[in-house]
């Protein structure tokens, strides 16, 4: 079977590019949308909406990278698997990562972006048009914002770092105990920040902007492109026991500088079992 090495580095470039500029493309059109009256519908989970700029943003996407690979497959948000996979090109898309700060005016959203070859992520993008911030990845070629070289904090203690995290929809099932979870790493009095956007959490921890990040829950959409920034970018990307994602599949995920994770996995886990 063939693997990401049987495929040129012109091919994983390609795909490094294509994804920028669909990624710029979408920007564009979310900047006319930003601030506009808008109409949005709830998905499952209160507080899970969706807009018109949503669909509008993820079918500009998709038609761009169709222009330039149009035997590859899709999985988006919006609109589910779509495509082929003859080629084992499958792009994984989230038009706008944090739809609920662009519905309410808060320029604390992003494009995410990413292509993966049999589930291993060759190429990632995740921009915030509203920054005008570029984090773009490629696979043994590093992490870059706005053509500047990335690289991951030293942060070796965990009372030392500051870290950043998400809610599911469901929260208020408490679902792996995130809520304790939350409670636990407030109480060590470490700054802890809610962007809003799992995308732009996991780009600021490959920027060193943030020791390490935990979320109870995330879709493959959320972090395929995250995950790629992070790990180019000397950090580590698992899951709550520590074990890497072989595939693109949904679950709980602890990111760090790589220096905390084995903290991190431990304080989690430790209240997991509570």
């Amino acid at each position: 079977m063939p693997n990401e090495l049987d495929l040129p580095n012109l091919l994983r470039s390609r795909l490094t590019m294509v994804a920028t500029l669909a990624a710029l493309q979408a920007g564009e059109v979310l900047k006319k949308g930003f601030g506009t009256e808008m109409r949005f519908e709830n998905k499952e989970g209160r507080h899970n909406i969706v807009t018109e700029w949503d669909k509008k943003v993820e079918e500009t996407i998709i038609k761009t990278i169709k222009t330039h690979f149009p035997e590859h497959a899709f999985l988006a948000e919006e609109s589910g698997e779509s495509g082929t996979q003859k080629e084992g090109v499958l792009w994984v898309i989230d038009p706008i990562d944090g739809t609920v700060n662009f519905a309410h005016k808060i320029p604390m959203f992003s494009v995410s972006i990413a292509a993966a070859f049999q589930g291993d992520i060759l190429a990632g993008v995740v921009y915030n048009p509203m920054t005008d911030e570029l984090f773009i990845a490629e696979k043994g070629m590093g992490t870059f914002l706005n053509g500047e070289k990335l690289k991951v904090t030293e942060t070796a203690v965990i009372d030392s770092a500051i870290a950043a995290t998400g809610f599911p929809y469901n929260v208020h099932e408490n679902p792996l105990s995130c809520l304790d979870h939350f409670n636990t790493f407030a109480k060590m009095e470490i700054p802890i920040r809610r962007i809003g956007s799992a995308a732009l959490d996991l780009a600021y921890l490959a920027a060193g902007r943030f020791d390490a990040f935990w979320e109870a829950s995330l879709r493959p959409w959320d972090y395929a492109a995250g995950k790629l920034l992070i790990e180019e970018a000397g950090g580590t990307f698992t899951n709550f026991e520590g074990s890497p994602y072989t595939s693109l599949e949904e679950g709980p995920v602890i990111a760090s500088n790589g220096l905390l994770h084995e903290q991190m996995s431990k304080r989690i886990n430790t209240k997991s079992e509570k």
